[in-house]
């Protein structure tokens, strides 16, 4: 059973909430971001695919959901195989129960004479695109920010060249890595420059983030070589160009890159989220200015008891909560389309006995 406490009232809504830990204010209560996609689709009952295919079901799934549950973040569009669809290559829609994600099929430059005669797409066209831009004038229609999500750096080239054959350029032909890279970089400012120019002077965030550069793939050395700089490249493009507010997911085990991460530039207020395999106290030493956000393993989440979930989330927000520039309770990942919905209130009823600043 959870701990019997004294029940505490809500004195913000959701939007103020989030919007005091941005400016560096203390919250009534912890906010909870939910970074759930495919299991927003399960709890209202439609097929997971529309999360990724249909902008406005999308949407309102995850609206719904965040409604039945309570949690604080608003809906995001995206998934972690960007890149491939854009630059020429095939996926495929989740289908099976087990699916919560789009999935490559056909990566779009497997050599370097592939990788030579890639075009850099042309935004309002390229794969994914045409659905985030619907998605974002919804978000705007319904005075919420926009979400920026540019492809650019190590995860988006591994989609696109398939990450085996990244891991081997790499070693034996870097200078084919480099080159996809810098394609990637490229893209990834023109959908910046496209966002500005389409919803500027409207508030805009950027989701930024290095799934496959975790160390259970790349070294630290590897991270430094050929993840770093073009992360940098475009924290700076971002900066410069007015989009101060940053959410990076570090994803996976990225505890030996923790270092190169905090050399990037930031901005004023940037949210890190990380896996559980970060530990949050280590978060926090390493990034003292930055709101950090996690980490909940996803596994407990759908495997586990309501009752470890919520031990889990009472743990974390012990460790995180009096962090001075800010914490957020999150599951380490996206939230696996088959939790039971019971689990995702038990995060919500750790911070409703744990959570609150007196």
């Amino acid at each position: 059973m959870a701990e019997q406490v004294r029940p505490r009232q809500e004195t913000m809504s959701s939007a103020e909430r989030l919007g005091a830990v941005m400016m560096g204010q203390r919250p009534d209560r912890i906010p909870i971001l939910p970074f759930a996609g495919g299991f927003c689709a399960k709890v209202i009952g439609i097929p997971i695919a529309r999360i990724y295919d249909d902008p406005e079901k999308s949407f309102w799934a995850q609206i719904w959901t965040q409604e039945l549950i309570g949690y604080d973040g608003g809906p995001m569009f995206g998934y972690a195989s960007f890149g491939a669809w854009e630059f020429g290559g095939e996926i495929k829609m989740p289908s099976s129960e087990w699916e919560q994600a789009p999935i490559i099929t056909k990566h779009p430059a497997r050599t370097p004479e592939e990788v030579d005669a890639l075009e850099i797409p042309d935004v309002e066209t390229a794969g994914f695109y045409p659905m985030a831009l619907e998605f974002a004038r919804i978000q705007q229609q319904f005075g919420m920010p926009i979400q920026v999500m540019p492809i650019g750096g190590f995860t988006p080239a591994g989609n696109i060249a398939g990450l085996d054959k990244m891991c081997r350029w790499m070693v034996k032909q870097p200078e084919v890595a480099h080159k996809l890279l810098r394609k990637t970089v490229v893209f990834a400012k023109k959908v910046v420059d496209y966002y500005l120019d389409t919803f500027s002077p409207y508030p805009m965030s950027v989701m930024s983030g290095e799934a496959s550069a975790a160390n259970q793939i790349i070294s630290p050395r590897q991270f430094e070589e050929f993840a770093f700089p073009y992360i940098k490249e475009m924290h700076e493009y971002y900066l410069e160009h007015g989009l101060m507010s940053i959410f990076a997911h570090i994803c996976g085990e990225q505890n030996l890159n923790l270092p190169h991460w905090r050399k990037l530039p930031w901005g004023p207020a940037p949210i890190l989220s990380f896996g559980h395999e970060v530990d949050l106290t280590k978060a926090m030493e390493v990034f003292p200015d930055a709101v950090v956000a996690g980490n909940v393993e996803p596994r407990v989440i759908q495997e586990g008891t309501w009752q470890e979930v919520y031990e889990l989330a009472k743990t974390c927000i012990q460790k995180a909560k009096q962090h001075p520039r800010g914490y957020m309770l999150m599951a380490g990942c996206d939230v696996p389309p088959q939790a039971p919905v019971f689990n995702i209130y038990a995060l919500k009823k750790a911070v409703m006995d744990f959570g609150f600043y007196d």
